[in-house]
């Protein structure tokens, strides 16, 4: 019995071309059609129904929109998260996914956006990283053209649906945890938050500004950016000040505790996020783990989903407190 590669190598064409042939997308020649149509006659091809018929009701890629534009180490290990989980995803569904960056989309308008998807046969997008500033995405998201799963994005309507653990909760546990083991604590709180224009930084901001006011501490609030750099600096100047230090991601989690190790005083400090770098750090540190791989995977299942004719949603992933030192690294 013939298959798809057999097709292929036939009509000289990647296994892909055949694939968009059968389920005739647009952006093919009728060149290339003729050749493997009349391929997949010689071989008397039977596509697969299944996967024929799920490919055809779709009819078209999903971007995964990703923003590498965030100043910071993490991002790397973080996106490579994220990618892995959503090829494996779209392969498992059958699915074309095509990684597009925020800086191909720089300088374009809400017209020229569109433009620029659908000539790329874009049906869904999953987009990671998006800010309060990227206007021109909310306006395309609100037109619902495409259908989108937006991560950590509080955004839905008909054609878009929300993913992300609940980072204000999150925020709380973290904090809790540890001010609740530190036996010396007196209130005060040293937060280094993350970007002001950034939907996580706040929805974290509100989780550590909660317990504050249930536990009664004192909070001084600094924005790190994001940036181990920043928290360093922040760290020298009022880290001996307070009680713990609270940081709003990992890589500023690293370098409060990297600033306090020069300073040569302790000081318990926590993270967020769970990446691997946290176990360089030099001393235990207790941080949210999110997994950025399921994460992802379920957002590409969402985006299939909602293709498929179903409505915009909130998904509420799970999270964890973990604790990560050097030995957890290793292997």
């Amino acid at each position: 019995m013939a298959t798809i590669r057999d097709v292929a190598k036939l009509a000289g064409v990647a296994v892909s071309t055949v694939s968009k042939v059968i389920n005739k997308y647009p952006n093919v020649s009728e060149e290339t059609a003729i050749r493997v149509n009349k391929a997949i006659e010689e071989l008397k091809f039977t596509p697969n129904v299944v996967a024929a018929s799920l490919s055809s009701k779709q009819s078209g890629r999903v971007g995964l929109l990703i923003n590498t534009d965030i100043q910071t180490s993490a991002i790397d290990e973080i996106s490579m998260q994220y990618l892995k989980g959503a090829l494996h995803k779209a392969q498992e569904l059958h699915i074309e996914v095509v990684p597009i960056f925020f800086s191909m989309l720089e300088g374009m308008d809400e017209a020229e956006t569109e433009k620029y998807l659908k000539s790329q046969n874009i049906k869904g997008l999953v987009i990671y990283g998006m800010s309060k500033d990227d206007y021109v995405l909310q306006r395309v998201i609100a037109r619902e053209q495409f259908k989108c799963v937006l991560i950590d994005v509080p955004i839905i309507n008909d054609s878009c649906s929300h993913i992300g653990i609940d980072h204000r909760q999150a925020q709380k546990d973290v904090a809790r945890k540890t001010i609740m083991e530190n036996n010396t604590f007196n209130g005060q709180v040293l937060y280094i938050s993350g970007k002001k224009n950034g939907y996580v930084s706040d929805e974290r901001l509100q989780g550590m500004l909660e317990l504050a006011q249930e536990l009664e501490l004192a909070v001084s609030l600094h924005c790190g950016e994001f940036s181990e750099k920043k928290a360093r600096e922040i760290t020298f100047k009022y880290g001996s000040m307070h009680d713990i230090i609270i940081c709003a991601s990992d890589m500023m989690a690293i370098g409060a505790m990297r600033a306090l190790t020069d300073m040569d005083i302790f000081r318990p400090v926590c993270g967020f996020d769970g990446i691997s770098l946290m176990g360089y750090a030099g001393k235990q540190m207790n941080t949210v783990k999110q997994n950025f791989y399921d994460i992802s995977s379920e957002a590409v299942a969402e985006c299939s989903r909602l293709m498929g004719g179903s409505l915009g949603r909130k998904i509420v992933a799970p999270h964890e407190l973990v604790r990560i030192e050097y030995l957890d690294m290793i292997v």
